[in-house]
């Protein structure tokens, strides 16, 4: 290059740990690298003859060199960082990210609000997250309502304006969801008990709030103050409940990082986990775009770095799926066997979703010609990894009260919309008591006995309204069948929509503004209407069978005959005599024709 005579710039480049800038002829930082040698480093863009096609042009430009030393690599990827961040070369991978994740933010003010937001400023507050699951940030916010009575009004709580008196009790403390601080009706040492068992929490460390309601419960009940020793306890069983919904795995695997990557020749995937004491506290995934086919494990670094920084991790252990060579004072796991594995096969089951999702959006937004029907269904075909489109969906619901009148229903949907003239009520006939996994083999069993013996069509796709164990005790029923493998089968739980399959204990999280989750939510809800439905009309036929009974000589057989007969009570009562002795006789119906009208007087 006649502009630029590399081999006197490469004899001034030290064999020491830092970072290197290039230049172009107008004098912009085209490129920011680390390196633990930067000689080595730098030398191999020029003395290689690269294969890439972006390589070559980066080297092309190149008209100036700098360098910064430093003590260490994790200190050049530091600075390399923030020089990427300042600069934003062209050549450089950029983080960038279009969403802006909400925090959790506990003010710093008397009596102090626990709100969402998405800007920081840490004067005002103590910021927690960045939350990339939404729902799971609401589900905490809502579990704090619960357990604590926290203010949600913007007054300026200092002591002088409570003690000259400025404000009244608003709703909330009718509601008893505040106890009046602005009345100074609640001490401030309550409420910042309260502020500081939310801090634990939001750390992660819940044995200190459980710790503080299991010492309230014992001394209220001490003092025979049992409701309000009940109360304590209420609170103490939701914080367990809670607890035992986010465990991932051992809790004494403590505080650890989490990151899987798989790339092609365009980008780069890339998942992140948090975990504090056994739970998920942040989890993210992201496409990292190259720009100089960059290998897997720099690319690794560079999100690492970004994410331990955003989410104010110092976890002295990260599991990854490769060998990470950049120094983050932290022991790199390449986990084979027990839970840290099981963490790292979920880190890597986001990261192949999350690619394939991308695939999937870019084909469908691809075809011009697909209608939004069909789109849905190539969606879910892809999210589900099914063989073919789901054209007929069945899903099944349970519905009972305490154990009584049990039905089932089934619904179907074809093409995406409702078949209801195939929909199908069951009631629960082998089963005695609430017990939703039996009623499930039941019912899924007798439906497919009958497709079997009909020699009709076998759905498409099977949905089960409900987690793991409904959707075992579905997968026991067309076992039994021998059509087990035959029709995909999915479970969606109800907390988080998770969507379960057979034979794997991590279950997959789509999108939540995904159509392909939108479908199945409207399918499963359908089946949940049609099921509480079915299962008022009993409740209210066995009622009134029941009823019917304490009249002299009707026993229930005959009750069930009239309701069948006439379709409904009020048709019973508005018939006369002589009708109703059609179907049971003339002393019968004249008791029931004096029955009703005793009860109308």
């Amino acid at each position: 290059m006649p502009d630029f005579d590399h081999k006197a710039e490469l004899a001034k480049i030290p064999s020491e740990p830092g970072v290197y800038r290039y230049f172009s002829e107008e004098e912009e930082i085209i490129y920011v690298g680390k390196a633990k040698n930067l000689k080595n480093r730098v030398s191999s863009y020029f003395v290689k003859n690269h294969a890439d096609r972006k390589t070559r042009r980066l080297v092309s430009q190149i008209r100036r060199i700098e360098f910064t030393i430093v003590h260490t690599e994790f200190d050049a990827l530091l600075l390399e960082n923030q020089l990427i961040k300042r600069y934003q070369p062209r050549f450089n991978i950029l983080l960038r990210d279009d969403k802006s994740y909400p925090f959790i933010k506990v003010f710093n003010e008397p009596f102090p609000r626990v709100e969402m937001t998405r800007r920081v400023d840490k004067k005002t507050g103590t910021y927690y997250g960045p939350f990339a699951n939404i729902r799971g940030m609401y589900n905490l916010l809502d579990m704090f309502r619960e357990l604590f009575t926290l203010r949600t009004c913007t007054l300026n709580l200092s002591k002088e304006n409570i003690e000259a008196g400025k404000y009244k009790v608003c709703m909330e403390y009718h509601l008893k969801r505040c106890k009046g601080p602005c009345m100074n009706l609640q001490p401030t040492e309550d409420y910042e008990q309260e502020i500081a068992q939310i801090h634990q929490i939001l750390k992660g460390q819940l044995s200190v709030p459980q710790n503080y309601f299991k010492q309230n419960m014992m001394v209220a009940s001490e003092k025979m103050e049992f409701e309000k020793a009940h109360e304590w306890k209420q609170k103490l069983d939701l914080l367990q409940n809670f607890q035992a919904k986010s465990t991932v795995v051992n809790p004494k695997i403590g505080n650890v990082d989490v990151v899987a990557i798989a790339s092609d020749e365009e980008s780069a995937y890339v998942n992140y986990l948090k975990i504090v004491n056994g739970y998920i506290m942040a989890a993210q995934t992201l496409e990292v775009k190259k720009k100089l086919d960059e290998p897997d494990d720099e690319i690794l670094a560079l999100v690492l770095f970004e994410m331990r920084t955003t989410y104010e991790s110092d976890a002295k252990e990260i599991i990854s799926n490769i060998e990470i060579t950049t120094d983050f004072k932290a022991e790199v796991t390449i986990s084979k066997i027990g839970d840290k594995r099981s963490l790292l096969d979920m880190a890597l089951k986001n990261v192949h979703y999350f690619r394939k999702e991308k695939a999937e959006r870019k084909l469908i937004e691809s075809s011009a010609t697909t209608n939004r029907r069909d789109r849905v269904l190539i969606k879910l075909k892809a999210d589900l990894q099914l063989k073919s489109l789901p054209h007929h969906i069945e899903c099944f619901d349970n519905s009972n009260i305490q154990g009584t009148n049990p039905v089932a229903a089934m619904v179907c949907f074809k093409e995406g919309r409702p078949s209801k003239k195939d929909y199908r009520h069951f009631s629960i006939k082998t089963v005695i008591g609430p017990n939703d996994f039996a009623s499930m083999y039941e019912v899924v069993s007798r439906r497919y006995t009958r497709v079997l013996e009909e020699q009709s069509e076998l759905p498409d796709l099977i949905v089960v309204d409900g987690g793991k164990g409904q959707l075992s005790a579905a997968c026991d029923a067309l076992k039994a069948l021998g059509i087990y493998g035959k029709v995909p089968i999915v479970g969606i739980a109800k907390r988080l929509e998770e969507i379960y399959f057979p034979e794997d204990s991590l279950p997959l999280y789509i999108d939540k503004k995904s159509e392909s989750l939108r479908l199945i939510q409207q399918i499963r809800d359908e089946a949940h209407r049609f099921a509480i439905t079915y299962h008022r009309d009993k409740r209210s036929r066995n009622a009134f069978v029941s009823e019917l009974e304490n009249i002299e000589g009707i026993g229930k057989k005959t009750a069930a005959n009239l309701l069948k007969e006439f379709r409904g009570v009020k048709a019973i009562r508005e018939a006369d005599v002589d009708k109703i002795a059609e179907f049971v006789g003339n002393d019968k119906a004249r008791k029931i024709k004096e029955y009703f009208d005793t009860i109308e007087q």
